[in-house]
This record gives structure tokens, C-alpha cells and sequence, in this order.
């Protein structure tokens, strides 16, 4: 199994805007036009193909008890418990509109709880949730099914885990973000590490086969030694996977983050430092760089996926259920059937009107054209494997890819003349030193990219 190597003459080199391509065309390009009739429309279409797909449910729980600085997610703060008690009871409406369009034989094998902060709920919300997603959808044997929920140690009880166990999920991923006190408390997220290593060991002790860690990098008062620290601790732990953002300041954009000392970020040198410091780091315990961002012990089913060329990426990150269509419910989720994207809204009293209205809260989205899918196609390989093989591509499609991309091709040869890549006779090899850097090699063939009429700002690719 070929890791990363990081080369830092390349990350600065590439350093550009672009795309995280959770979806291709990406989220801006989605449009009014798909809407929830269009949505229901290929929804009840999915149900005819030859082979049912089996399905993933993604839902959004939005509500936080504090506010995170550097967090641009969809989310609403809030003290007030009883605005999850409505929450959920729309949830429920939205999950028996969702479910009167699929099929009973369409069993439920992925399932994933994201926010906000979904351990906003408390233990008797969790477990009416549970109940009514059962109620109308099919859930997959256990053996089959992969059920994962993002875990806020400042936010779960002395029973929450094993609660989260007993319901069901194997999976879990922890917010760390930093285990360092001084950046904890300059954007506001001060969690002490003995709460993330507790939740961690009842999660296991629960059942949760994978336990996933989230850092990011750049935050203010971070240095490679502070870094290297926090690397110390989540060694220890060892978990299954772990996910290394790079944050992105945009106080423009994202008005939280104006609550942030832009003084004390690091410098772009340090981040560097900092990102090339942690990839030799995880690489030399043993763990393999999967796709953007992700790592994974080797004999991990992410890092096995990614080999065996069974691995996904899609709004939740990456998966390995590429199998399954996609639903969304709850504020501001998106979704994916076949050849499909839908969202929902992301205004909480434009969700519940549509609802109230007895209709999904679908405004917008869209249905890819014959371009978009071959697109697609080699852009998922590409983040998602080493190697985009030629002919996968055309028995697929009915394309030449030589001619199809041709274009495409030759912008190549200076990503190979750089060491990213490695184009060969029958295929696109991604090398060691182009593993980190999947999203510039990608966006070589995006064309809305190169075709937008209208500027959309995307974070930086280093």
C-alpha cells in the first residue's frame, strides 16, 4: 500500500483556491429549478432500477450549546432544549414523506448523524429518533450496516455511549480539533483531554468498531511544537481514522470567525511546518493517507476500500457504501439519487414551512447531464483512489478517454512534470507526492471551473 509523501515545494506551488468536490458539478451549482416535486419524481424513478439500491441516511441535527469560532458549518447556538423537542417532530415528518417514496426492500445501511452537534439531544431524543427512522425505513441486518454519529465530549451523559451502542452504532467520530488549553480557549471550544479520552473508551466499550478524530490545523496560538503535542495524545488513543483539516479564515464569509485574533493565526510558514510535521508523523505510526484529509490504520475498511477501489466520497465524507443512494433530512441536508443532488433548506422556518405545507423541504439541487457523469466518474476516482484506469471509464460511459478528455490530458503533463502524477498507456497513477494534493489534480477536469460566469470563492487547496 503506497502512503503520502509530503513535499513542500509542491504545497506551495499549489496552493490555490478550489473545490472540495463532496459532490460534482459542486454545491454553488445547484439550482431552483430541482425542487422537492422534481426530487419526488426520481426518488419514486430509483425504485425501478433492475438491481435497488440499498440506502444511506444522512441527518442534520443543526443546534450547538456554544459557538465554536472557527466552525462554518450550518448551525444554530441555542440553550433552549425544547427547540430539539420540535426539531424532532418535524424530522419525523420529513422521515414519512422520505419514506413513502422508496420501496420496503430498500434497507437501510448506512446511516450518519452530523451537525451542529448531534449529542445536542439528549439520551431520550436520541432513542425517539432512532425509533422513528425504524419506523419508516428498513434497517440493514447489523452485520451490514455502518450507523455513525459526530460525538461532542462537552455534550454527552455518563450513559450517552452506551445508550449510542444499544441503538445500534458502530461508528463514531470525536471534535477534537486541539488538545492544547491556550487554542481551546481562543476559539472557545475548551474541553479538557480526559472528557475526549472517557468518551472515547466508553464508545469502544459500547461497540463502536471505528472511533474517528477530527483536527484541524491553523488555528490561532497553534505552532509545529503545540501541534506536535496534541499528535502525542492522539496516538495514544490510536484511532481507527482521523481527519486533518487545514482551516480556512474567512471572517468575510463566515462571521464567527471575526471572533478570532487574526494576529495570533500561525503564518502560512508555520502551517506548512505544521501539516508536513503531521503527515510524517501519522505516516510513520503506521496510518495511510486516504483521499483528502482522511487517515486510517492500513487494515481499516476506509484504507481497504480505497485499495479495492470500493470507497466514495459524498457529503458525509467519505464512505464506503458507494452502493447506496443518499437521503438527507433535516435543515440545510443534502442528498444524492443516481444521477441526482437535492438539498433542503438551510433556514429553519423555510424547513418547517414546507413541512407545515405537508411537502419536503427540498429547494434546490440538480440532475447532471451525459458530461457531468463521466465527469463525475474520473473526478471520484480521483479522490478516492490511487489510480483512475481508462478503460473502467469507458465501459462505463462508451467514451474514448483519450479523446473524450483530450483537453484534459495535456493540462496534465505539467502535474506530471511536477511528480503528482504519472499518466500511462492505459490510466492516471496518482504518486505519493500528489496524494495530499487530489484537489488540484481534480479540478483539471471540472468544467464549471474553467466555464463560471460568476465568481465562487472556495478555501484554499494547502
Amino acid at each position: 500500500m503506497v502512503n503520502a509523501r509530503f513535499d513542500r515545494p509542491l504545497y506551495e506551488k499549489y496552493d490555490v483556491p478550489g473545490p472540495r468536490y463532496t459532490s460534482y458539478p459542486p454545491a454553488p451549482h445547484f439550482h431552483a429549478g430541482f425542487d422537492a416535486a422534481a426530487y419526488a419524481a426520481v426518488a419514486r424513478e430509483s425504485n425501478g432500477d433492475p438491481v435497488p439500491r440499498p440506502l444511506s441516511l444522512y441527518v442534520h441535527i443543526p443546534f450547538c450549546h456554544s459557538l465554536c469560532y472557527y466552525c462554518a458549518c450550518n448551525k444554530i447556538i441555542t440553550r433552549h432544549p425544547e427547540k430539539a423537542e420540535i426539531y424532532l417532530h418535524y424530522l419525523e415528518r420529513e422521515l414519512a414523506l422520505q419514506a413513502a417514496l422508496f420501496d420496503g426492500d430498500r434497507s437501510l445501511r448506512q446511516l450518519h448523524l452530523g451537525g451542529g452537534t448531534p449529542t445536542f439531544l439528549d439520551d431520550r431524543q436520541l432513542w425517539r429518533l432512532m425509533q422513528s427512522i425504524a419506523r419508516y425505513l428498513t434497517p440493514a441486518s447489523p452485520a451490514e450496516r455502518e450507523f455513525s454519529i459526530e460525538i461532542d465530549p462537552r455534550a454527552v451523559g455518563p450513559n450517552t455511549l452506551p445508550l449510542l451502542g444499544e441503538l445500534g452504532f458502530n461508528r463514531m467520530s470525536v471534535g477534537v480539533q486541539d488538545f492544547d488549553t491556550r487554542v481551546q480557549q481562543a476559539v472557545n471550544r475548551v474541553q479538557p483531554a480526559e472528557w475526549v479520552h472517557r468518551a472515547v473508551e466508553q464508545g469502544r466499550a459500547a461497540g463502536m468498531a471505528s472511533v474517528s478524530l477530527d483536527l484541524i490545523y491553523g488555528l490561532p496560538h497553534q505552532s509545529r511544537e503545540t501541534f506536535d503535542a496534541t499528535l502525542d495524545q492522539v496516538l495514544g488513543i490510536r484511532p481507527e481514522r482521523l481527519s486533518v483539516y487545514n482551516y480556512a479564515h474567512l471572517p468575510e464569509r463566515v462571521k464567527a470567525q471575526r471572533m478570532i485574533d487574526t494576529a495570533a493565526l500561525p503564518s502560512p510558514e508555520e502551517k506548512l511546518a505544521m501539516i508536513e510535521h503531521t503527515v510524517n508523523r501519522l505516516t510513520g505510526a503506521g496510518y495511510v493517507a486516504v483521499g483528502l484529509d482522511h487517515f486510517a490504520l492500513p487494515d481499516s475498511d476506509l484504507a481497504q476500500a480505497m485499495e479495492q477501489g470500493t470507497l466514495q466520497r459524498n457529503f458525509q465524507g467519505y464512505s464506503t457504501h458507494a452502493e447506496c443512494d443518499l437521503l438527507a433530512v433535516g435543515m440545510s441536508g443534502i442528498g444524492m439519487i443516481g444521477p441526482h443532488y437535492s438539498q433542503n433548506s438551510s433556514d429553519l422556518r423555510g424547513y418547517y414551512a414546507a413541512l407545515d405545507a405537508g411537502r419536503l423541504p427540498v429547494v434546490r439541487g440538480c440532475t447532471l447531464d451525459f458530461d457531468d457523469r463521466v465527469r463525475r466518474g474520473v473526478i471520484e476516482r480521483i479522490m478516492c483512489r490511487p489510480r483512475v484506469a481508462f478503460r473502467e471509464i469507458e465501459r462505463r460511459y462508451g467514451v474514448c478517454f483519450r479523446d473524450y478528455f483530450e483537453a484534459e490530458l495535456e493540462a496534465l503533463v505539467p502535474l506530471q512534470e511536477d511528480g503528482l502524477l504519472r499518466i500511462e498507456a492505459d490510466g492516471i497513477v496518482i504518486r505519493p507526492e500528489g496524494r495530499l494534493l487530489l484537489r488540484n489534480i481534480a479540478m483539471v477536469f471540472d468544467r464549471y471551473l474553467h466555464e463560471q460566469a460568476r465568481e465562487v470563492r472556495y478555501s484554499r487547496t494547502v
